[in-house]
């Protein structure tokens, strides 16, 4: 699947989710509003729906006007800001549960996952076959692994093959997260 094109056209997007593009461009913010209005979504709501086309679209946009890393500042307010599951308490939970939360922000048919793998006893893949930007989902899983490890132990999220990846039209990106 690649990035940028939503699986069916009449697929949602919650609006706390939307509202993390707005987040995540930090003093971009006059940008992000322009550049999700051009693409149909003004003055996003948190309980409004919006069109996932529409939103990937502003996601493409801003990939090409502003570049990726914004992308993945971007994803790592996703776990701020969208609805989450409420009973997390480990890593492995929460990097299970993106899935689910995923699902809970999106409606309207099919809209990819997030599938989640356990590794040894501190390491885990996710992988996604989603219409989102590789740093993107980069960014929701650091933030996400990072929120529920336990003590002063920093994880480490890395694409696990290059090579295999949306931006070069596979079906899916892999992430390794490891935590020590």
């Amino acid at each position: 699947m690649t990035q940028f094109n939503a699986i069916r056209p009449w697929g949602e997007v919650k609006g706390t989710a939307v509202i993390s593009v707005i987040e995540g461009m930090g003093h971009f913010r006059k940008a992000a509003l322009s550049i999700l209005s051009k693409h149909g979504i003004s003055d996003p709501q948190e309980d409004g729906w919006y069109l996932q086309q529409a939103w990937l679209d502003a996601f493409k946009e801003i990939s090409e006007k502003i570049g990726s890393a914004t992308l993945e500042a971007i994803g790592k307010k996703i776990p701020e800001t969208a609805m989450w599951p409420s009973e997390i308490k480990t890593i492995e939970d929460a990097l299970a549960s993106i899935d689910v939360a995923y699902h809970m922000n999106h409606r309207g048919g099919e809209i990819g996952h997030y599938r989640f793998e356990k590794g040894s006893a501190t390491s885990a893949k996710i992988v996604c076959d989603n219409p989102y930007p590789c740093s993107f989902d980069m960014g929701i899983i650091k933030t996400t692994a990072s929120k529920f490890v336990s003590g002063k132990v920093v994880p480490n999220v890395i694409h696990a093959d290059q090579r295999h990846c949306r931006k070069k039209g596979a079906k899916s990106c892999t992430y390794v997260i490891s935590w020590l």
